[in-house]
């Protein structure tokens, strides 16, 4: 089955968890909080503080919305033959794997993921070009979806 890229359709998409959302923002804000002490710290004894500050506030704002509109862009399809993967909202992706090129699917959750009760599905098949994640599944979503793909390739690879 050949899917537009980013046409809705009649296809079930399923988004990732809105818990996604908390985690890396969460992550931006570790990252940043040293950054922005330096900054603070290079920039406070000039009189260019308050410009800098500025940007600096813009800038968190914005990383905070796109945070949010970035992971309600991600989504999955199960259909019949494949697995469809979609992402990005100005940057768009579309990834089709088909079950019987699936080899593996690994799930993966760090500290801060397994806090939030999510994980991640990665698909790999013998392509670089057609393996893809799936981030921020909920913990028992994300073992049923790995173990349906797991046997979904099995079954589909026998066909060969």
């Amino acid at each position: 089955m050949t899917v537009a890229l980013y046409d809705a359709g009649d296809l079930p998409w399923r988004p990732v968890s809105t818990r996604l959302v908390r985690v890396r923002r969460l992550t931006a804000v570790a990252i940043a909080t040293p950054l922005l002490i330096a900054f603070a710290a290079a920039t406070l004894a000039t009189s260019w503080f308050w410009i800098g500050a500025a940007v600096v506030a813009v800038t968190l704002i914005w990383a905070w919305w796109f945070i949010g509109r970035q992971v309600a862009a991600i989504s999955y399809a199960e259909l019949p033959e494949e697995l469809v993967i979609r992402r990005g909202r100005i940057f768009r992706s579309l990834v089709s794997i088909p079950y019987g090129r699936l080899q593996y699917a690994d799930m993966a959750s760090g500290p801060l993921s397994r806090r939030y009760g999510i994980a991640s599905v990665t698909i790999h098949t013998a392509s670089p070009s057609s393996s893809g994640s799936l981030p921020g599944l909920e913990l028992p979503e994300a073992e049923a979806l790995r173990e349906r793909l797991t046997a979904l390739g099995e079954a589909q690879r026998a066909g060969l």
